[in-house]
């Protein structure tokens, strides 16, 4: 009704501008003042169309119609009513002292009215309005408005006019009378898994029971079931003969048993003796007497409900009566379905391989520290949240979001990269090969740096707003969609193995890792500085943890533990892909996010038992390949 109101307005705001009478529209409520003022469902019609015919004016008249906010004078002067203002139809002017008979159309004429409203919009000169009008059919169009939307199909917007398709054959298979029309729209649209095009499909394949002695002429029959088979059991049958009054309500044998126990005379129930009670037909015959002298409530026994399962058959009848469309409908239905699993796995793969790039971003810089120093850098999560904290602090400083997150970027790969080449030169160095003091010592670090920024930021989340072009999701249909932040990290990620392997195959620095990761001794006598090497690769490893902190943080919350919900998963993918091998830690970040969302998805109430069951795939998988997918060949697997 607002949305009517304001498209009244909208049009009447125009009247004035013309500032002339529309004699066409004063031709025609002259002559049909009577059906204005009293008009019927069946006749006006074509009233409605001339009105509509007769430029701005009368729509304006139509939709103050279809609103119950237009008036008629004494003198036959038909108003435009928006609160106290009263504005001519015809002429658009404002009339002042106007009290006018406020005339209250039926949802019957109202509804004629609206349909030519909305037929008048689909092929408005306004894109917007068509736009909006077909919006309004999308919620909910009527059956009549068919017709209306199959004469606005052509549309110079490809947009509009592909939706305009769409949603006539979707009103084709729900209203349409020619049931062929039904079935081409179906076949047409058949194996589409839209929402729209499945909710389309249901009705036509709801189905509802019928018990008959034969088959029911006309019928379309879905299927005939058999009591006590899987479709029907034998309890459901019965009920379906009792509500249909084809069997009285069945009687449990201690019910009976019972009943013939209170009506025991001489030794006998209804002339049947007490000895003979014993079997069950007896005891039919003495409730069934007992039944016809009035003793006992009326009763099916188990020989009438036989006899009433024997002499029926029960069937599942479509609603839909053309068995043509019911038959394209199921087929389009398996054909949607099938489509439906096959993108359901899409969606899931492309879940897995967003959550596999963000753990490889996590994990590629301990795979690099590992693999070169053997050490067990417990404070790697605290470089991601350091990552993170940095691309907060750069975004409070610089609105600019997109500008903001280009700063960031390289700022965070600084910041954690100078803290790991601090971390390396006062503690790590001092404890070389000595890995159960590096672990305790790192750990501590861990906890100090947790605690150092819950002291600077605070405990509470800070969100790390991500721009605009990163915002909402790429979609390719109502199944399929994964957000525009994770292709963002997803690309991130290929970038920084693109990177990686540049650094390690095309530089200096890449020739003397590997040297001092392959033998630090014969590296050493080359005149290739080891302690160099192992102090540059920590910060490299540190540093690429704090691009990743700023890749988790644009789709997290930033706190003081974020490092910590990954540092689990980066050593997992670490120790399963390989350690020191980049491309092992690839195969493990794959492997592990694809599990991950599997299990999830098989479970996805419960996370918990996700976890657990991931442990436990590791600790398994570790058993049979103890170096990993993809081990470190040479001497350096071996030491």
């Amino acid at each position: 009704m607002i949305r009517h109101r304001l498209l009244a307005c909208a049009l009447a705001l125009i009247l004035p501008w013309s500032a002339q009478a529309n004699p066409a529209l004063q031709a025609v409520i002259d002559a049909n003042l009577d059906q204005i003022e009293r008009p019927s469902r069946q006749t006006v019609g074509p009233l409605v169309d001339q009105i509509a015919a007769t430029g701005p004016e009368g729509l304006a008249m139509l939709q103050a119609w279809a609103d119950r906010s237009l008036g008629l004078t004494e003198t036959g002067q038909v108003l435009i009513m928006d609160d106290d203002t009263a504005t001519d139809a015809v002429t658009g002017d404002a009339v002042a002292g106007a009290d006018p008979r406020m005339l209250r159309p039926n949802s019957g004429v109202r509804g004629v009215i609206e349909a030519a409203l909305a037929a008048g919009a689909l092929s408005d000169p306004d894109p917007a309005r068509r736009a909006a009008a077909l919006q309004s059919l999308e919620r909910g169009a009527a059956p009549d408005q068919l017709p209306l939307l199959r004469a606005a199909l052509d549309d110079p917007d490809l947009v509009l006019a592909a939706r305009k398709a769409r949603l006539e054959r979707l009103l084709t298979i729900q209203h349409d009378p020619d049931s062929a029309a039904r079935v081409a729209a179906i076949e047409e649209m058949a194996g589409d898994v839209g929402l729209d095009f499945r909710a389309a499909l249901n009705p036509l394949l709801v189905t509802r029971a019928v018990v008959a002695p034969d088959t029911p002429p006309g019928a379309n029959v879905a299927r005939e079931l058999t009591p006590g088979d899987a479709g029907l059991s034998r309890e459901a049958a019965l009920t379906q003969l009792v509500q249909q009054d084809l069997l009285q309500p069945p009687l449990s044998g201690a019910d009976q048993r019972a009943a013939l126990a209170a009506n025991i005379t001489d030794g006998a129930v209804a002339g049947v003796p007490v000895d003979q009670l014993s079997d069950q037909a007896a005891r039919d015959r003495a409730y069934q007497a007992l039944e016809a002298a009035g003793a006992v409530p009326p009763a099916a026994t188990e020989t009438e409900i036989q006899a009433a399962l024997d002499a029926s058959r029960f069937f599942e009848v479509y609603a839909e009566p053309d068995p043509a469309v019911t038959d394209a409908a199921k087929a389009a239905q398996i054909r949607a379905q099938v489509r439906l699993g096959a993108m359901t796995g899409i969606d899931l793969g492309l879940d897995a391989l967003s959550l596999a790039s963000i753990y490889f971003l996590a994990a590629i810089g301990l795979a690099v520290t590992f693999g070169v120093m053997r050490v067990i850098n417990m404070a790697h999560g605290e470089f991601i949240m350091m990552g993170a904290y940095t691309a907060y602090t750069v975004q409070t400083v610089i609105a600019d979001r997109t500008l903001s997150l280009v700063v960031a970027l390289p700022l965070a790969f600084a910041v954690t990269a100078l803290a790991g080449v601090v971390l390396y030169r006062l503690v790590i160095r001092h404890l070389a090969n000595r890995p159960l003091e590096t672990l305790l010592a790192t750990f501590g670090v861990s906890i100090a740096l947790q605690q150092l920024a819950k002291n600077i930021f605070g405990t509470q989340a800070r969100p790390l707003t991500a721009p605009a072009w990163l915002e909402g999701s790429i979609t390719v249909n109502d199944v399929i969609g994964i957000s525009a932040i994770r292709v963002a990290i997803f690309v991130l990620a290929l970038l920084f193995l693109g990177l990686f392997l540049f650094i390690m195959k095309r530089t200096r620095l890449g020739l003397e890792v590997r040297a001092v990761t392959q033998n630090p001794g014969m590296a050493a006598s080359m005149g290739i500085n080891p302690d160099r090497i192992a102090m540059m690769t920590f910060g490299l490893g540190s540093g690429i943890a704090g691009i990743a902190g700023v890749a988790i943080g644009l789709f997290a919350q930033v706190t003081s533990e974020i490092g910590q919900q990954y540092i689990v998963q980066s050593f997992m993918t670490v120790v399963v892909g390989g350690v020191g091998n980049i491309w092992g830690t690839l195969a493990g970040a794959t492997l592990i996010g694809g599990l991950s969302k599997v299990i999830e998805f098989m479970n996805p109430a419960n996370t918990l038992a996700a976890q657990t069951f991931m442990i436990l795939f590791i600790i398994i998988f570790i058993q049979f390949r103890p170096r990993g997918i993809i081990p470190q060949r040479g001497r350096a697997a071996e030491a």
